[in-house]
């Protein structure tokens, strides 16, 4: 087994940015497949299923590890989204315009910013993203509702991916 503790800093780093991207890609990898065995629609029916379950295991897992509580609003959740997978592969914001609203913005995408770059159209993730982030969110405070900014399919008229919004009634 390797051992952590005798590693630097640089090498945590080093393996953690390696893991999270491993991570990443086999979960497109395996997308793919899906895709070409049982067709867009159908992978993307999968997806969601699939999404559904992890996003709620990552965050119970990051909130047992960083003693985020049930029910910590959106501190707990702000706190949350700076410590999942994604954070080690994409650029994020996180904006809190009140106390009772947090927007939250993929601002670049490594899935979609690797499409770009190859000519191909945008993933159309935002039927995923409505499970993963609503997910997310209602583990950490179940009172969190979470509404879509945009995301591909819609137009690319914005500086970002994705954008979501959470907000909470105290």
């Amino acid at each position: 087994m390797l051992d952590l503790n005798s590693m630097s800093k640089e090498e945590l780093i080093k393996i953690i940015n390696m893991y999270a991207k491993n991570w990443l890609a086999h979960d497109g990898s395996w997308f793919l497949a899906l895709e070409e065995t049982d067709g867009l629609e159908k992978a993307m029916e999968i997806d969601r299923k699939s999404w559904e379950r992890f996003t709620v295991i990552e965050a119970k897992r990051i909130m047992k590890e960083f003693n985020i509580p049930v029910g910590s609003g959106l501190d707990g959740l702000e706190k949350a989204l700076k410590l999942r997978m994604y954070a080690r592969v994409n650029v994020d914001k996180i904006e809190r315009p009140s106390k009772n609203k947090l927007i939250y913005k993929m601002i670049t995408c490594r899935v979609q910013s690797a499409r770009e770059r190859k000519n191909l159209p945008l993933f159309p993730c935002k039927s995923i993203g409505i499970v993963e982030y609503t997910g997310f969110a209602e583990t950490i405070d179940p009172r969190i509702k979470t509404k879509v900014i945009a995301a591909p399919p819609d137009k690319m008229e914005r500086d970002f991916h994705c954008g979501w919004e959470f907000t909470i009634e105290e």
